[in-house]
């Protein structure tokens, strides 16, 4: 089984006021091992060997797509799996999307790590457009992991919205300041991909596959999913699990929580 972790980290793992929130990211990846990890919002992680330092302490080996504008992301590996290629979406995202391909007994799997513009619904849904163009150039096998920054749709999200300030709720409606805005993940279902979230039990915790925020932080969100894994239909196949990660560590790793998927593939 092939473990599969997605998770913005809040600004390097590190926060204004000097607290330091790397180990217990670490400890959290050390619990779950995943296979595949996926990383938003590296601050500092293309300076000073922060990449490789926190890499060598979860067991895995990065691969950084550095930003223009915002935070660089990343995929990390682990060991035995074996990176065919890597490389990042050549797009002028607000972040990053970086790529890689590992082998798997039933072929090249792509994943992509990507952050979308947090700001403006357009900006979105033209990153979605580049991110639908280079799964279609990447293979059969592809998977798409990260913070999207949209609301999912076919949801009335009325309730949380209405719990933000103004400008933090403007990030979700489009222009006619009604409509809540979830083109990004519409573009990118429309592309083809299949959203992997299994919706748990009524009434628990992650049931709706909330993500942010945590007991850390987050004054921007109110009971909100906004990080998703997106496969092609042979990745669905495959999946067997899907899960927010809630713990004690996550509570307060980061503003948002992991989200581990398994698979049902084997490095080849």
């Amino acid at each position: 089984m092939l473990r599969v972790m997605t998770w913005n980290i809040r600004t390097g793992g590190r926060d204004a006021g000097g607290v330091d929130r790397l180990d217990r990211i670490a400890r959290v990846v050390q619990a779950q091992r995943p296979d595949v990890l996926c990383l938003q919002e590296l601050r500092g992680f293309d300076r000073n060997g922060l990449l490789g330092d926190v890499a060598g302490r979860v067991g895995m080996r990065p691969h950084l797509a550095r930003s223009c504008f915002g935070q660089p992301v990343a995929v990390l590996v682990r060991p035995p799996l074996r990176v065919l290629s890597r490389g990042r979406v050549l797009r002028p995202f607000h972040h990053a999307a970086a790529r890689v391909a590992v082998a798997t007994d039933a072929g090249p799997l792509t994943v992509v790590s990507t952050h979308l513009n947090p700001y403006l619904g357009g900006a979105r849904r033209a990153e979605a457009d580049w991110l639908a163009a280079a799964v279609r150039r990447s293979g059969s096998l592809v998977l798409l992991a990260g913070d999207l920054n949209t609301l999912e749709p076919g949801v009335d999200h009325a309730d949380r919205l209405a719990g933000l300030p103004e400008h933090y709720r403007r990030r979700h409606l489009r222009r006619d300041g009604r409509t809540v805005d979830t083109r990004a993940v519409s573009r990118l279902l429309a592309a083809g991909l299949v959203d992997l979230w299994t919706s748990g039990p009524p009434g628990a915790p992650d049931a709706a596959g909330l993500t942010v925020p945590t007991r850390h932080g987050g004054a921007e969100f109110s009971g909100m999913r906004l990080d998703y894994l997106l496969g092609t239909p042979a990745v669905a196949a495959a999946a067997r699990a899907c899960r927010v990660v809630r713990d004690e560590e996550t509570d307060h790793a980061s503003d948002h929580y992991p989200v581990l998927l398994e698979l049902a593939l084997s490095a080849a």
